[in-house]
């Protein structure tokens, strides 16, 4: 819940310089709050940076008051939405039901559904790391077109903490969520810290396809830096 439309505008202006020298296999989105959707669907016209949203629901229409349907998001020129974040199952209450209500919703409206999985400092001390994300995944990916998936592993102890996973751990995990996957190519991404200190680490290891990046994309150079990683 971060940036005003005139603040989304003043980052762009400042960030969309230094993807000049980003390489062009490489994908950029910005998953944004949705009051500022529609200015940076129109913003972003033409230029290489993908659009996102951080929630969607799973009925079409109806009485859900403060939720977005898909349609509504499809209609904006979105490709992608964040799906089950852990900020939304710790505090919004979602689970891995909902979550994969809402998985099938995106991608029935067109979009490209971001999973997000992830265990607590808890769960990590307990040695309950690998329990409990293969459940999410298998309760989460029913029904799933995995064709049309990213999935960000994301340890709840690393958000926001400064704490990162050390990449070797991540890489490990990560590769263990694949061997769960039908689709052996979904691009899997790490999530949690992802600082310009640390993403070449992070992204020299072999599982990891990508970064879902947080705190330090509020700042436009600092994002720059991470989708020019080395």
């Amino acid at each position: 819940m971060h940036k005003t439309q005139a603040e989304a505008l003043e980052f762009l202006t400042e960030f969309l310089p230094h993807l000049t020298e980003t390489p062009e296999d490489r994908e950029v989105a910005l998953c944004v709050p949705f009051t500022t959707l529609g200015l940076l669907s129109k913003s972003l016209h033409g230029s290489r940076v993908q659009l996102g949203a951080q929630n969607v629901h799973w009925a079409e229409t109806g009485a859900f008051t403060g939720e977005v349907s898909g349609a509504m998001l499809a209609e904006i020129g979105l490709r992608y939405v964040v799906v089950g974040h852990s900020e939304r199952r710790q505090f919004f209450g979602e689970t891995d039901e909902t979550v994969n209500k809402r998985l099938l919703a995106a991608q029935a409206s067109g979009l490209t559904p971001i999973l997000c999985v992830g265990e607590t400092k808890q769960q990590r001390d307990s040695g309950e790391t690998e329990t409990h994300i293969f459940s999410q995944l298998e309760a989460g990916l029913v029904g799933v077109d995995q064709s049309n998936l990213v999935i960000a592993y994301e340890p709840i102890w690393a958000i926001g903490t400064g704490d990162t996973c050390a990449s070797d751990e991540a890489n490990r995990v990560i590769g263990l969520i694949r061997s769960k996957l039908t689709n052996q190519d979904v691009p899997i991404q790490y999530g949690g810290s992802v600082k310009p200190g640390n993403v070449d680490e992070i992204m020299a290891q072999p599982e990891i396809d990508g970064a879902l990046v947080g705190g330090a994309s509020l700042e436009a150079e600092s994002f720059a830096r991470i989708a020019n990683f080395q």
